[in-house]
């Protein structure tokens, strides 16, 4: 395939793929504690990906706003740094063909940037689209972390069992490319992961791992993270030790179970005063804490 508009260029040979799975994490949207950008790294580790197809920077990147990083050595300047969205492709332990894309959000030229994208998905047989997400939920630390999703596609929606909201929101890339790839009979999913409110600042593997189980779940694609899964408990714990010496913020956190557990239920919802109440100020112990503990 050519780009007559010079958008992007092949790294390799055009890769003969057998009906890949298109995984989707751009970075500056929301990803609450890196979860989302976490899963990402572990699944293009694990499937062993190389890139394939970088992006035009000069048409998508306003180098303004992520400017280059200057290597200075000794005075000298060795080598700068330039923000790249490339498209990566592997393979899953069990054979399965994985094409990840990574790198910034566009800048600019969203409808152009989408185009292009459905155009090579197309070109390369993408049989589905997934994108990673992660967003501040006022959700406790002790539950399971809750997966919701997003599709044009209420036939895609109908064959998951994901949290489902109503909401009008500001949206990101990833959103555009559900709609992009979806015209162009792509079944295209939005996989987010709910992550406690007051702990958005640090790694939260927990939520990285759901959003894996949740690949896992609608493709079929096993991912090990290894790394990943053996931190959950340890960090489970720390965060445990950083509210059980407060009695205050340990009472917070019984009244946020509470409320979690009831809206599971559909009894009621979490609302902003709850988070407010107990976001701010668990966050800055909880941080402290892990930082004493380092």
């Amino acid at each position: 395939m050519i780009d007559p508009d010079g958008a992007f260029e092949w790294l390799v040979d055009e890769p003969m793929l057998h009906e890949p799975v298109l995984v989707v994490m751009l970075t500056g949207w929301i990803d609450a504690a890196g979860a989302a950008a976490a899963a990402a790294a572990a699944l293009s580790k694990e499937c062993e990906t190389s890139p394939i197809l970088r992006f035009d920077d000069d048409t998508f990147i306003d180098f303004r706003a992520r400017r280059p990083v200057m290597e200075l050595r000794d005075g000298i300047n060795t080598d700068l740094v330039w923000s790249t969205i490339e498209l990566r492709a592997g393979r899953s332990s069990s054979g399965r063909d994985v094409l990840v894309l990574s790198g910034p959000e566009p800048d600019m030229a969203w409808h152009r940037f989408a185009r292009a994208i459905s155009d090579i998905s197309v070109e390369l047989g993408v049989t589905k689209m997934i994108a990673f997400g992660a967003y501040p939920f006022a959700a406790p630390h002790t539950r399971s972390p809750r997966l919701s999703c997003s599709s044009p596609s209420t036939e895609v929606l109908a064959n998951v069992t994901f949290a489902r909201s109503s909401v009008d929101v500001p949206a990101g890339m990833a959103a555009a490319l559900e709609h992009a790839l979806h015209a162009r009979r792509i079944p295209a999913l939005g996989i987010w992961v709910q992550v406690p409110h007051y702990v958005v600042a640090m790694p939260y593997p927990a939520a990285s791992v759901a959003l894996l189980d949740g690949l896992t779940e609608v493709t079929g694609i096993e991912v090990a993270a290894a790394d990943l899964r053996s931190e959950v408990g340890p960090q489970r714990e720390r965060i445990d030790a950083s509210i059980d010496g407060n009695a205050e913020h340990l009472g917070m956190l019984r009244q946020l179970e509470e409320l979690y557990d009831a809206s599971i239920d559909g009894e009621t919802t979490p609302g902003p005063a709850m988070e407010m109440r107990s976001g701010d100020e668990l966050a800055d112990e909880i941080q402290a804490f892990l930082r004493d503990q380092d």
